[in-house]
């Protein structure tokens, strides 16, 4: 999944890859564990082990398969030579879980940023202009953002939000249906 951040040098996009490997105690979702790397700060890590437990929370709700989720999960974040952190990667990783349980790719041309709650609530972040400026050098054309970033559109040039078809979440399940292939 690729989601949006911003560094000391501006916005830029960061991809997420998960998988899953084979767990001791895995029959017990509180067993099966988690492995975060490429990086990250506490928040991030937090942010991580929110996702999860959204997802198999949410398991049947988000179509996926029992037994599925119970696995040790590895989430990974490349260029692991530079140090990320901060509060907006949550429906990043949660999409890449929710990709990873069902077999359902995300777009390619979808990029997302947004704080994920246990409940699903899609969190407001900060950074917009310099993440859709990012995003639209990338080539992305589909962008997630909290609803709650909604305001903070009039700051990003008209002739980058013309180029962007800008979906507008409050809720993870919004996320899901926009950043995933739809099912087989």
């Amino acid at each position: 999944a690729t989601g949006l951040a911003v560094t000391g040098a501006g916005g830029d996009v960061l991809f997420v890859e998960t998988t899953t490997l084979p767990a001791e105690g895995a029959d017990d979702p509180d067993r099966s564990g988690l492995t975060v790397t490429g990086q990250l700060g506490d928040v991030m890590q937090e942010s991580a082990r929110i996702a999860l437990s959204y997802v198999r929370a949410h398991r049947e709700q988000l179509g996926i398969p029992e037994g599925a989720d119970r696995r040790h999960v590895h989430v990974h974040f490349p260029a692991g030579a530079v140090p990320k952190d901060g509060p907006s990667a949550g429906i990043t990783m949660t999409t890449a879980l929710v990709s990873l349980f069902t077999g359902r790719p995300v777009k390619p041309t979808v990029g997302m940023t947004g704080e994920v709650t246990l409940q699903g609530r899609v969190l407001p972040i900060g950074g917009v202009k310099q993440k859709l400026l990012a995003a639209h050098r990338a080539g992305l054309t589909e962008i997630i953002l909290p609803a709650r970033n909604e305001a903070d559109l009039d700051d990003v040039p008209e002739a980058v939000r013309s180029r962007l078809t800008i979906h507008l979440a409050t809720d993870v399940a919004d996320v899901v249906r926009w950043a995933l292939q739809p099912a087989a």
